[in-house]
């Protein structure tokens, strides 16, 4: 016996849905959604993002926007945006960026899908690998954590996404850099940013929660600020965007990725948003308000304090610590290889 498939209608018009969004009650087309999509990041983008009507600087150059992409579909769908939104502006300019970690078999095929995706818009696209910064190759430290965990104590335990997220961001700092940033622009969706905050709370780490991006309205001297245009819309959404846009996207995870404890929270927030829709976007509204009430507050803690960073002592680049976690990181490294 044949069981037909019923395919819901969209909500707003008699098209099949690509998606339902269960939070809203709303079946949406793939027309509605990417609507939906830019609707949103439009208004998030007009919070982050104060733009004069003319950006360029004091020589007549266009406002630089490094766009980090990684070739996932989150930094494809980040770059598909703001192209349609803000790419005809003649006083902004999109650079697109990708850092290359060093692992095998998973960047070069998607370091290719973000190379194709920056060209097929006629943008410049920069590279920069961890050999550049210093580092070794991500495939070379995950052989080396044994070691560095029987070296030191802080080090048994931790995962590979610890270390590749620290020379992550020293990677994205330096294309930024190196391009002359005035911003830049991060794929962080709703889950992402859930996640984060819950991973935070359970530590009880609440200054960590106020230095999550965006950080236009506190941005640290020396950094270009970081905006997170898609912070507000779910992993699902993007992906279905991404599909039906035939965008192109890698779609294999990373080898080091299992185990990390931001997996864990993932499955966990799964669970939650599934049992209470909305719960996500509840975990970022509450964000907001504990940042809203720290700015207005007579007596913050000295660390919480917006713009003030320390100079790490090793490599001058900010730093909360005397020694940044990437110097320390790479000490460790250091003290294998000799």
């Amino acid at each position: 016996m044949s069981v037909s498939l019923e395919v819901q209608s969209c909500s707003r018009c008699s098209h099949p849905a690509v998606i339902h969004q269960i939070y809203s009650g709303q079946h949406l087309c793939q027309s509605h959604l990417a609507k939906s999509i830019r609707k949103r990041v439009s208004k998030t983008l007009r919070a982050q993002l104060d733009l004069p009507s003319d950006a360029r600087d004091e020589n007549g150059n266009p406002s630089i926007i490094l766009v980090c992409i990684s070739g996932g579909k989150d930094s494809a769908v980040l770059l598909d945006m703001l192209v349609k939104i803000i790419g005809s502006r003649r006083d902004v300019e999109l650079v697109c960026g990708c850092v290359d970690e060093g692992i095998e078999g998973y960047r070069a095929p998607s370091m290719e899908c973000a190379r194709e995706l920056a060209e097929s818009h006629n943008l410049r696209f920069e590279r920069i690998t961890y050999p550049e910064l210093g580092y070794e190759r991500m495939d070379s430290i995950v052989e080396s954590m044994p070691l560095m965990g029987q070296n030191h104590k802080e080090a048994r335990g931790m995962k590979p996404c610890s270390y590749c997220g620290v020379f992550r961001r020293q990677g994205l700092n330096a294309l930024a850099e190196r391009v002359g940033a005035r911003w830049m622009a991060l794929g962080h969706n709703l889950d992402d940013t859930a996640q984060s905050i819950l991973m935070n709370l359970g530590k009880g780490e609440m200054e960590r929660i106020i230095r999550l991006a965006p950080h236009t309205s506190m941005p640290l001297e020396g950094l270009a600020p970081r905006i997170v245009p898609l912070r507000w819309v779910p992993e699902r959404e993007i992906h279905a965007y991404a599909i039906g846009a035939e965008l192109p996207i890698h779609h294999d995870d990373c080898p080091h990725a299992p185990g990390a404890l931001r997996q864990k929270h993932r499955a966990h927030l799964a669970e939650m948003e599934s049992a209470n829709p909305g719960t996500m976007h509840g975990l970022v509204h509450s964000m907001d308000a504990i940042r809203e009430l720290w700015s207005s507050s007579d007596n913050p803690p000295p660390s919480w304090k917006p713009g003030q960073a320390k100079e790490c002592a090793e490599c001058g680049s900010p730093s909360s610590q005397i020694v940044c976690q990437a110097c320390t990181f790479k000490t460790w490294l250091a003290e294998i290889s000799e």
